[in-house]
């Protein structure tokens, strides 16, 4: 029974990586910008959602407007720091993403405090249910149903609305989809939009997970969203989607069989470098 737990927990921390990472992915492929500033929006869904329902009593309301708040976000951060640079070297929008991420911290520090903030009332964090005898509670059931929901969603829109082949024709050849009438800034728009709404959901329920929201939440999120990506196979939103469920399932199963060596992060990077000693390409990578 241990093993299942230790799997179970895995995969809700890997949708949890998942919903955070897949953003990274999507604007990687799009951009070939590595977008540091997404965990300050995922911090942004976290504190929008912990302050409005403190404020209101309703948890909904929270989640919905951290949900909206990410999304318009991501959105202003194309418009104003990203789509000016376009024409740069790509090293160029990251340097200025990394400030963008340090100020938003310092922000969140100054408007709300160095020492975080919880819930006033979260049932949904001490609340348990038994499922097939293994116990969990309704955050990480909620984080689970919540990135399935989330991400199928996506594939259906990627698949079969014209919005969603355009991003895709985008992705594989810019110059072809543009001569077929796909406007390019709108798909960028359309990108930054989604993947800034699920980093916002993601920490609104990481922080709800941990009944707590503090600045710097996003920083260690976001590295390894880094790494999940590049093991995942730069731009590969698929490889992005197996490796945050293997790089949960394995930190789960390390915080038992080595947490005197290695402590639950560490133990995530290790096993990236060891899997690019391997697959530089990363896992679904191409050679």
């Amino acid at each position: 029974m241990l093993f299942v737990e230790l799997a179970v927990t895995g995969l809700v921390y890997g949708c949890m990586y998942a919903m955070m990472a897949v953003g990274l992915t999507l604007v990687y492929g799009l951009l070939r910008i590595l977008h540091i500033a997404h965990a300050g929006v995922f911090a942004l869904g976290a504190y929008v959602a912990v302050v409005v329902a403190n404020a209101t009593g309703s948890l909904a309301l929270g989640f919905a407007l951290a949900l909206v708040v990410s999304a318009i976000a991501g959105v202003a951060i194309y418009r104003f720091a990203y789509q000016p640079l376009l024409g740069h070297p790509p090293f160029v929008p990251m340097i200025v993403s990394i400030g963008l991420f340090i100020v938003m911290q310092e922000g969140f520090r100054m408007v709300f405090g160095a020492y975080g903030i919880a819930f006033d009332d979260n049932p949904w964090y001490t609340s348990t249910v038994a499922i097939a005898g293994i116990n969990l509670n309704y955050v990480e059931i909620a984080m689970v149903i919540s990135s399935v929901v989330l991400l199928v969603g996506f594939g259906l829109f990627a698949s079969l609305t014209r919005a969603g082949i355009g991003w895709r024709a985008t992705v594989t050849d810019p110059q072809m989809a543009t001569s077929f009438g796909v406007d390019p800034v709108r798909v960028r728009y359309v990108i930054f939009l989604f993947g800034s709404a699920l980093a916002g959901i993601a920490g609104a329920l990481v922080g709800l997970l941990n009944n707590y929201v503090e600045p710097t939440m996003g920083g260690l999120v976001s590295y390894k969203a880094l790494a999940i990506i590049v093991l995942g196979g730069l731009g590969n939103v698929r490889g992005t989607l197996l490796a945050s469920l293997v790089l949960g399932v394995v930190e789960s199963y390390g915080t038992i069989y080595l947490a005197d060596v290695f402590d639950r992060d560490a133990i995530g990077f290790l096993f990236l470098i060891v899997v690019l000693m391997v697959r530089p390409q990363g896992l679904l990578g191409r050679g």
